[in-house]
């Protein structure tokens, strides 16, 4: 027999395979991946908590009145959050505004109607509306440019930017425009 045949069959001969797994050791590496991810959730969570700590000088939010009167404009599509005004990374989670959550618009004579199934519905009054305009992005959420409908509004001492994102969103446009001809209208009027 030739030495590679031999080795072969001597190979072949030794029907004791190695140990696949060290189970104490995956169970442990397991057990801790998971003591760390839920940690990390629980820091995610405290931290989330303390900035509405923070915020806690933000007024209840107004709910819609009786009456609103007659819709100029509804929109259905998602509530992407709110920030202090100009500072598009600064989110405020203060009475629900930082959850993000399905939305229907309604806009009246009377302000801006914000029902968000799931969430805290809120209602800006006309008066308090500052402006309308697009952007690309807020809080987490970056989109494409003018993908975004962001209107500003004031709130106890705070100017607070809410970006909302239409299902449709050739509707924006239309948003923006409405919008601030009532809120030029209303300034003037002041």
């Amino acid at each position: 027999m030739t030495p590679v045949t031999l080795l072969a069959a001597s190979l072949a001969a030794e029907k004791k395979s190695a140990e696949v797994t060290d189970w104490a050791a995956r169970v442990g590496w397991l057990v801790g991946l998971a003591l760390f991810v839920a940690l990390v959730y629980w820091l995610m969570r405290e931290g989330w908590k303390w900035r509405g700590t923070l915020q806690g000088d933000i007024p209840e939010l107004p709910a819609s009145p009786e009456e609103p009167g007659e819709a100029r404009l509804t929109m259905s599509g998602r509530y992407h959050g709110s920030t202090t005004a100009g500072e598009w990374l600064d989110r405020i989670v203060a009475h629900g505004l930082g959850t993000r959550s399905r939305v229907e618009l309604t806009l009246t004579d009377a302000g801006l109607d914000v029902v968000r199934p799931g969430a805290t519905d809120f209602f800006v009054p006309l008066a308090q509306l500052r402006e309308a305009r697009l952007d690309k992005g807020i809080a987490g959420k970056v989109l494409t440019e003018g993908g975004l409908l962001v209107v500003t509004w004031a709130h106890g001492e705070r100017l607070i930017d809410s970006g909302f994102r239409s299902d449709h969103a050739a509707e924006h446009t239309e948003w923006v425009d409405t919008l601030n001809q009532m809120i030029n209208k209303t300034e003037g009027a002041r």
